[in-house]
């Protein structure tokens, strides 16, 4: 059984370039430390309509948006009891498209995979030809648009288009580790739901779970005999239209430093933070290929998270140790299996270009590269 190991809060502080949690302002963490309210008083209301609106805003969506104290994977569970009655295709290409085929395989759903190797992206054409020649009635098709895993950006906006054609399936897109740092048109692209993690792009402590839903899908979960209880947006959006609140009790602190921190977002605008994070993108895969190689499939590499294929053979763990140690800087070993063939490095949310670069230039001295 695992001993209990103190607490002490006397911890150096380390800058974050993992695939997340990632750094957060301080006045967005000074945000959390305001006063305690009831979660039924006016000024609940006005917080939780201000930050649902202002991620609409901010996402350039018309949809509904649900603000849920979770992970974003709560989600996983939620749309595929609301929208899901028999049949699902999953499309995996690393561990979190694998994942969220697993979570409907334990709600007891008909699952079906289109499967790539690790690193390969998932491609519309492929999806479009299972649609037709599959004997199953698709419900819901599913997609990581970052897999964080491999470092691979999928082509959402390509594969909700193919799914449009088909009027009786939904498209259910995780965008945990993406949304709020990779633009992404939601209502051009047949995206039924797409939900993140507020610890990821959008630069917020851990604790809620963002997702938009269509009209189309909040139709169809009506129509539902095994809908989400907490997750269920029938649930969710009505309550919201009722009271301009969550329908249990919300992380109250969180969404206060939501409310803090969506103000940035907002004034720097959805356009500028995309632009920001592709050139972090752009600058972190450059020196991967300079003194590494990159994981991913070309052309598919990641926005918020490069995957780094480790072709000089440096030891990933100790090296992390000794920046960590060093610089008080920590990036990320490769997922799974590929421990010590890859490392990752995250950067997304109020990273720049230039804070990457401290870390690039911390791992060419550690590893004398």
């Amino acid at each position: 059984m695992t001993e209990k190991r103190e607490y002490t809060d006397d911890y150096p502080d380390k800058t974050l370039y993992i695939p997340g949690p990632t750094e957060v302002r301080e006045d967005v963490l000074d945000a959390m430390s305001q006063p305690m309210f009831g979660h039924r008083m006016d000024r609940m209301t006005d917080l939780y309509t201000t930050i649902v609106e202002d991620t609409k805003d901010f996402l350039g969506t018309d949809k509904e948006v649900i603000v849920l104290t979770a992970s974003g994977t709560e989600f996983w569970e939620a749309s595929t009891l609301n929208l899901v009655d028999e049949h699902i295709l999953c499309t995996t290409c690393g561990a979190f498209g694998e994942r969220h085929a697993n979570v409907a395989e334990r709600l007891g759903k008909d699952v079906d995979r289109l499967e790539y190797e690790w690193g390969q992206a998932v491609k519309p054409e492929d999806v479009r030809r299972r649609l037709e020649r599959s004997d199953a009635d698709y419900d819901v098709v599913t997609c990581v648009m970052n897999e964080s895993s491999t470092g691979v950006r999928n082509p959402i906006e390509e594969i909700g288009d193919v799914v449009a054609d088909y009027p009786d399936t939904y498209f259910v897109v995780d965008a945990v580790s993406a949304l709020g740092g990779d633009h992404v048109d939601i209502d051009a692209h047949g995206i039924d739901v797409i939900f993140a993690s507020t610890q990821k792009a959008f630069a917020m402590p851990p604790g809620l779970a963002v997702c938009v839903v269509s009209d189309d899908a909040y139709q169809r979960e009506l129509e539902s005999d095994s809908a989400s209880w907490y997750g269920g947006f029938q649930r969710c959006l009505d309550y919201y239209d009722r009271k301009g609140q969550t329908h249990s009790t919300p992380a109250i602190p969180v969404m206060l430093a939501y409310r803090e921190q969506m103000k940035h977002m907002l004034d720097e605008g959805h356009a500028a933070r995309d632009r920001r994070h592709r050139e972090m993108a752009e600058y972190t895969r450059e020196w991967a290929r300079e003194h590494f190689d990159l994981f991913p499939e070309a052309g598919y590499e990641s926005r918020t998270v490069s995957c780094i294929r480790n072709t000089r053979d440096i030891d990933v763990a100790a090296t992390i140790d000794a920046v960590s140690e060093r610089y008080d800087m920590v990036f990320s070993n490769g997922y799974g299996d590929l421990g010590e063939e890859t490392f990752r490095i995250g950067h997304m949310g109020e990273h720049t270009v230039e804070s990457v670069e401290a870390l690039t230039d911390a791992i060419e001295d550690v590893a004398d590269l």
